[in-house]
């Protein structure tokens, strides 16, 4: 998938070395920290569903939304990584938008453990 067909809303928390990657890429990328820092995630999946935004996050409240609430989405990108470093978070994201970018659009995808899951919900 080519980078003007997938667009991100990042979550605060994710990291700025993020943000800068994927906007280097050339992905269209907004940051919540920069439209509002304390908006709640019902609002941030909102947000994301009214651009056509994949939501970046550490939040495994997203989960919550995204499957026992079945808020309409257009993907979530959940990083259960809790301990590491800003950089360990870079190489993850890195390895996901090499090996699976054109596959996560609209998905419900989580990284936890060194393993990479992808689930379509509609």
């Amino acid at each position: 998938m080519n980078a003007s067909e997938l667009k991100f809303l990042i979550d605060v928390g994710v990291g700025k070395g993020i943000e800068k990657y994927l906007r280097e890429e050339g992905y269209d990328t907004k940051t919540v920290r920069d439209i509002d820092s304390r908006m709640e995630d019902e609002k941030i999946i909102h947000t994301a569903v009214t651009e056509n935004r994949m939501v970046v996050t550490m939040d495994k409240d997203f989960g919550e939304l995204v499957y026992h609430c079945s808020m309409k989405h257009c993907g979530v990108l959940l990083l259960r990584l809790e301990d590491a470093t800003g950089t360990e978070k870079l190489q993850v994201v890195k390895h996901i938008m090499e090996n699976y970018s054109s596959q996560i659009k609209d998905c419900f995808c989580v990284y936890q453990n060194d393993r990479f899951r992808i689930r379509r919900i509609r």
